[in-house]
């Protein structure tokens, strides 16, 4: 059984994915999706870890829903709505 979720992804762009999410109840991983392996240097002290993706769930399923337009194209597009009398002007009357 699939469980989706919406999430954001940066990779090629910005879009609106659609994802697998591991089974919350599973039993190997508890609901983290892998299990992860730390291991130390040749002298005892934490090195790195390994991370294995469990079987209940495919992190590589994912669908694309919706491209997001870039943020600051968004600010830009807003700031000018908002100024009317364009950057670095002010006015003189009152706010009420």
């Amino acid at each position: 059984m699939i469980r989706l979720r919406i999430q954001v992804s940066h990779q090629q762009g910005t879009w609106l994915v659609l994802t697998d999410t591991p089974r919350p109840d599973c039993p190997d991983c508890e609901g983290d999706g892998g299990i992860e392996y730390p291991y130390g240097d040749e002298n005892g002290e934490y090195a790195d870890s390994n991370w294995e993706p469990c079987g209940c769930w495919n992190e590589n399923r994912r669908w694309r829903l919706l491209p997001l337009p870039r943020l600051h194209r968004l600010l830009r597009r807003w700031h000018h709505r908002r100024d009317p009398w364009g950057p670095g002007s002010y006015s003189n009357e009152p706010p009420f």
